[in-house]
């Protein structure tokens, strides 16, 4: 099979292969973004039995109910109900599993009316597919100039067709309120379809499109992070971030996820950390807080204020008794007599698998064994002449 043949879809979770007389689908669920682990695998309750998550592209999934009994497993390329038509997507997920997920997306069995799955595609449905998946980026370049001539302040992120071609979503980013009632006359004019406007944020579209972030891994929002949180500086003052815009922002422009990842934890580090408001007072001058470890818990100080020339380090809980001694009108001898803190060892293993680690070791030379010999004779026969 040559590579020339296959296509990848990264966006829809499969692969082309191009045949003389028709194309074949394959499942590649490595793909799928936010795709989901099936961790109740080979295992049936008799739940949902007849319950499947169906993908489309990018990150749109649905839940729709196999009535018709037919036999359908992971990676089955099936035709599914519509508002107006059919779609076709893959099924991702079956079994108990989809009960555990219809629960995390708030959907019940009971008072929910499932769309339907009519069958497996055929050849005829995927080609028709993939006919419509064609018209996408040509139609995106020409929604887009489209909306620009209309003078409206949006921007068309990504356009998905429906399976039977009838139908596109245009996903679009807006800071305000857009009336795109003329634009939708305008697009069903010119791509003879029937147009959906759909409105996503800016971390919704790097998501849709994907990429690698600054720290070489695919971006969370197009990996696992399915609903979006709110995120503000305070976030990074909490982890004393530099409050520097270039490296808070992701590839979307606005601050990175990741930034509350951590947030949790350092708060509660902060929490055990005595707040110093004034220098502490020691026996031969006054020491000022010049920086804080926070998740080690470790506090420097330094008899400069405005200098970080000599710091010597204390632990919270020291710094907690320093201050109570000092309220009481104590003050310890010298910040140079604490002791210094136990800080934890960070093992690395740079260097264990090193390239060089299975060679022979190499042989010692004896030049330096002969030279030292020769010497020794050399000085004998001095000695004995």
């Amino acid at each position: 099979m040559d590579n020339e043949t296959i296509q990848y879809d990264c966006f829809r979770g499969c692969s082309v292969v191009k045949g003389e007389e028709e194309d074949e689908l394959f499942y590649r669920a490595g793909c799928c973004k936010l795709s989901d682990r099936n961790i109740l695998k080979g295992i049936e309750d008799g739940t949902c039995p007849d319950i499947f998550e169906v993908r489309f592209k990018n990150t749109r999934k649905g839940f729709y109910v196999n009535d018709s009994g037919q036999n359908l497993t992971i990676g089955d390329f099936v035709i599914v109900e519509a508002a107006n038509g059919y779609d076709l997507g893959i099924v991702t997920l079956a079994g108990p599993i989809v009960t555990r997920q219809m629960a995390c997306k708030g959907t019940g069995r009971e008072g929910t009316e499932f769309r339907k799955i009519y069958r497996k595609a055929k050849p005829a449905d995927i080609q028709k597919w993939q006919a419509a998946i064609a018209r996408e980026h040509e139609t995106m370049i020409k929604a887009r100039k489209i909306a620009a001539e209309l003078g409206l302040e949006m921007k068309i992120g990504d356009v998905e067709f429906q399976g039977d071609g009838t139908k596109a979503i245009f996903y679009y980013i807006a800071d305000g309120r857009v009336d795109f009632r003329q634009l939708i006359k305008v697009f069903a004019e010119e791509f003879r379809i029937r147009v959906e406007m759909k409105q996503i944020g800016a971390r919704q579209e790097a998501g849709l499109i994907g990429g690698l972030g600054v720290c070489g891994r695919e971006l969370c929002c197009a990996n696992y992070i399915t609903s979006f949180q709110s995120i503000s500086t305070s976030a990074a003052r909490c982890q004393d971030l530099s409050l520097n815009p270039q490296k808070l922002a992701g590839q979307c422009g606005k601050l990175k996820c990741c930034l509350n990842y951590e947030v949790a934890t350092y708060m509660d580090a902060q929490s055990r950390i005595p707040k110093v408001q004034g220098p502490l007072e020691f026996e031969d001058g006054l020491a000022w807080l010049r920086k804080t470890d926070i998740l080690r818990e470790i506090m420097y100080f330094s008899y400069d204020k405005n200098s970080d020339a000599d710091l010597y380090a204390l632990d919270a809980e020291e710094v907690r008794e320093i201050q109570e001694m000092n309220r009481a009108g104590k003050r310890p001898e010298s910040l140079k007599t604490e002791p210094e803190p136990v800080m934890p060892e960070f093992v690395t293993a740079v260097g264990d698998d090193s390239i060089s680690r299975f060679d022979a070791p190499k042989r010692k030379r004896k030049r330096s064994r002969n030279r030292s010999r020769n010497s020794r004779r050399k000085g004998g026969k001095e000695g004995g002449e």
